[in-house]
């Protein structure tokens, strides 16, 4: 996105989004990855920015309800739980596909060596 698209009322809707001048700012590249996967799918069409935005609004509060940390930290989590109900409201991908999708990733990062990248390889092709 060019800069002047970090300041549409999209984007200024979201008024706990971590940014900075530039537009936004993230901790880690999953973040960076959930963000512009949540930007695709409304932009094509998928979800309305009205119910991203309510979906995460609701999961905000549910973080906060459950006593989370409310310094920042757990935006991004919150962010991806939001993308993940919704891709599976919308019929994007069923939920037992993206739990075994998350739990490849895991066993993949348990058995990377310390140091090396984690990398998928051996699971289900039914992705």
């Amino acid at each position: 996105m060019r800069q002047s698209d970090w300041r549409s009322p999209y984007l200024q809707a979201l008024p706990q989004l971590p940014r900075d001048a530039d537009g936004p700012v993230f901790a880690e590249p999953w973040q960076a990855q959930a963000f512009a996967l949540a930007m695709q799918l409304c932009t094509q069409g998928h979800f309305t920015w009205s119910e991203w935005a309510a979906t995460l609004a609701d999961e905000l509060k549910s973080d906060a309800k459950r006593g989370e940390l409310d310094d920042g930290s757990r935006y991004y989590h919150c962010w991806l739980t939001a993308l993940e109900r919704l891709v599976v409201a919308k019929r994007l991908s069923a939920a037992a596909a993206l739990m075994a999708r998350r739990d490849a990733w895991a066993e993949a990062y348990r058995r990377t060596p310390h140091g090396k990248p984690v990398e998928l390889g051996n699971e289900p092709s039914a992705w």
